[in-house]
């Protein structure tokens, strides 16, 4: 359930990385922003599954669970993307509860904490959708020429 787990962050990074890119590049910086630190969010939870899996003695993989949905037009992403995060939450709730039942607490609040967090994507994705289908072009009007930037990246090289 972990590697799984991890297999599915891994494809969500590259997902949201590669949207953060065309939508920055179309020129819609807050909603490129906002999906990039829905990426970074997704970094943090694969680093954290793969700690857990190294805990336990397993082997994290570096496998996506699937493809990567390219070439979605810009009113696409977000629908798409709710939809991801929906089936994200279904999954680990699900295997939170397999965690509880066969003892393993720590990996069950893991689960419940990186539910925490996708359902804020979700929210977030929905949102924007919404908006997309509500307001259309004027939405868009609105996003288009905002910046894209996420404050100062922080790293090993950057501190």
């Amino acid at each position: 359930m972990l590697n799984k787990a991890l297999s599915m962050e891994l494809q969500a990074i590259h997902l949201y990385m590669q949207q953060h890119y065309h939508l920055d590049d179309l020129d819609f910086g807050e909603l490129a922003a906002n999906v990039k630190l829905i990426s970074i969010d997704e970094m943090r939870h694969a680093e954290s599954l793969s700690e857990r899996i190294t805990e336990l003695g397993g082997e994290p993989t570096t496998d996506l669970a699937g493809p990567i949905a390219k070439g979605q037009g810009l009113k696409e992403i977000f629908s798409f993307d709710a939809n991801e995060e929906e089936e994200t939450i279904e999954a680990y709730t699900e295997w939170a509860k397999l965690c509880r039942e066969y003892g393993d607490t720590i990996s069950a609040n893991l689960f419940e904490e990186l539910i925490e967090d996708e359902q804020e994507h979700m929210n977030y994705f929905d949102n924007v959708d919404g908006h997309l289908k509500n307001l259309g072009d004027a939405y868009l009007a609105r996003m288009a020429g905002t910046p894209a930037d996420t404050g100062e990246p922080k790293g090993f090289v950057l501190k």
